[in-house]
């Protein structure tokens, strides 16, 4: 039995992974300049196969300087998924949009891949010689005011270095900076000479026009130096040299917001910006009292997302509306910073009909094509059914009662004779009865409202929305008011309600706070409180005389 273990386990894996077996390429740049290296990365989700993918169809186009292996098995709910990278180190030969084949694994094949190989600049002849040297460069050179300006630092180093190495922050005091994902590490052959690459990029934002001076770069490193052929152990430590570089300045143009864009609008200046709507769920089968939740999406090219603004919230007749807190979040690309921006609100409509939601606009500068857009959602309705479950019934319509005509009218007035003695009648016995002992009352079945009360407060201090509403509707329905009537009457009890709902119907329930609403409830007037009948206890005969 314990034979049959291994593959037992090969075939459980492989079965787990027979539905989804797929084989993904995917680079770590998508530009490059020319005698730069692009790592290649193939992933595979199949245990069963070995060996690696046919590398030969990228001999043509470029040189493989390298390749590794990386395989990785990991559990989750309880099924295992395992995975097999090969990273692979590409040099392209030649410059324009070269194209990475499709490569092979046994019966499955990844997709083709497309990468821009630029053209390299020269370098200064100092550079050239130096064993480390830096340079900056900056996407371009105006921006407007608190617009996205990009800066690109890189260190070439065709010497080793030790792990001491430092690049001095970049600090500006009229501009905002962040630095666009992590750095990165490649290779780039220069005049014949193959440098190590230290690449790091920044985002830039300035908060005021005029000219704007981006100060050097200073890197500082411990460059090792060959070992002395004779005279030292081959175990003694190498020795290091202290080397410190400084790129150039780099003079960047800060342009005003343009004067034709609209003073009421916050400014936006972004590359691209796109602006989406989501439901849930969708808002096809709308009945009174539903809750749905419209998600509106905000993403620009070129702002980060702390730079997005509010969208317009829905505030409209016959629709209570849970704002939630604001999902904020970026994206690196190529390009720079992504940045999004959800908003979440939970509608719950309390009347039938067609309900008209406006349009969503928001107005935005396009520094690519330098012109005023507007990106906007269209109108929509919603149309709102009755909901059954929340119909009141409600009194049939009124018989009308024609007059009798004369030869009957005895009949009516014997009958209104014969009410009025009876009426006479259970007066007379009620006055009676007044003289005589009063009877307790039977117990009284189901919860007293001081026990219903003991619910609501527990539950309320508590913080636990859905229990505080149970508790809530039974409390109010001993009451000689309903729970509509009574916060109609006391303020604070109705803003206690909007606050309870808005945890109920929206994602934030987990922070509502009960005492709110258990201070309202204590502070109803008496009046408007159930007064228990209470006899007269000094008109009761004692129960036992003595």
């Amino acid at each position: 039995m314990s034979r049959c273990t291994p593959f037992l386990l090969v075939l459980a894996l492989w079965a787990g992974h027979a539905q989804a077996v797929e084989l993904a390429a995917s680079l770590d740049r998508s530009r490059v300049n020319s005698g730069e290296t692009v790592e290649l990365t193939i992933e595979s989700n199949d245990v069963t196969q070995f060996g690696k993918p046919d590398l030969s169809p990228l001999d043509p186009l470029f040189d493989v300087r390298g390749t590794r292996q990386i395989n990785q098995l990991t559990t989750l709910d309880g099924a295992n998924h395992a995975t097999t990278r090969w990273i692979i180190t590409l040099q392209p030969k030649t410059t324009g949009t070269v194209v990475i084949p499709s490569l092979q694994l046994g019966e499955f094949k990844t997709q083709a891949l497309s990468l821009q190989v630029d053209e390299t600049l020269g370098q200064d002849s100092d550079n050239q010689l130096a064993p480390v040297f830096i340079e900056a460069s900056l996407d371009q050179d105006s921006v407007y005011v608190q617009a996205q300006a990009l800066l690109t630092v890189r260190i070439y180093h065709s010497v080793a270095l030790y792990d001491d190495s430092s690049l001095a922050p970049l600090q500006l005091s009229d501009a905002r900076v962040e630095q666009v994902g992590d750095s990165r590490t490649y290779e780039k052959v220069i005049n014949g000479v193959r440098h190590g690459v230290i690449e790091m990029r920044y985002g830039i934002y300035p908060q005021h026009s005029g000219q704007l001076l981006i100060p050097a770069q200073m890197f500082s490193a411990t460059m090792v130096e060959p070992r002395p052929a004779q005279g030292t152990a081959p175990q003694a430590p190498r020795p290091g040299k202290l080397l410190h570089v400084n790129s150039t300045e780099i003079p960047l143009t800060v342009k005003p917001k343009p004067a034709l864009y609209p003073a009421d609008a916050p400014w936006l200046p972004a590359r691209s910006l796109s602006l989406g709507e989501s439901w849930n769920p969708e808002p096809t089968n709308v009945q009174v009292g539903d809750s749905l939740t419209r998600i509106l999406t905000l993403k620009a090219e070129g702002l980060a997302s702390a730079q997005l603004p509010a969208l317009p919230s829905t505030e409209i007749a016959g629709l209570r509306r849970y704002p939630d807190q604001p999902v904020l979040s970026n994206q690196n690309s190529e390009r720079g910073v992504i940045g999004s921006r959800e908003d979440r609100e939970a509608l719950v409509p309390n009347r039938a009909g067609a309900l008209e939601l406006p349009a969503v606009e928001v107005v935005w500068w396009n520094t690519h094509e330098d012109h005023l857009e507007r990106t906007s959602l269209p109108a929509r309705t919603l149309q709102v059914a009755v909901n059954p479950s929340l119909v009141v019934d409600t009194p049939a319509t009124p018989t009308v009662i024609t007059a009798p005509d004369d030869g009957r009218l005895w009949i009516w007035q014997l009958t209104s004779l014969i009410f009025a003695c009876t009426t006479l009648l259970g007066f007379g016995l009620w006055w009676r009865a007044r003289s005589r002992p009063a009877i307790l009352r039977a117990a009284q079945t189901g919860p007293s409202p001081r026990t219903l009360l003991d619910d609501l407060k527990r539950a309320s201090q508590a913080n636990d929305p859905q229990a505080t509403r149970q508790a809530l509707d039974a409390w109010a329905r001993q009451q000689p008011e309903t729970l509509a009537d009574m916060a109609a009457r006391f303020v604070p009890l109705s803003d206690a309600l909007d606050g309870l709902n808005g945890a109920l119907y929206s994602e934030s329930g987990q922070y509502w706070q009960g005492e709110e609403l258990w201070r309202a409830v204590k502070a109803i007037p008496m009046a408007e409180r159930e007064q228990a009948p209470v006899a007269d206890s000094t008109s009761l005969p004692p129960l036992y005389p003595k």
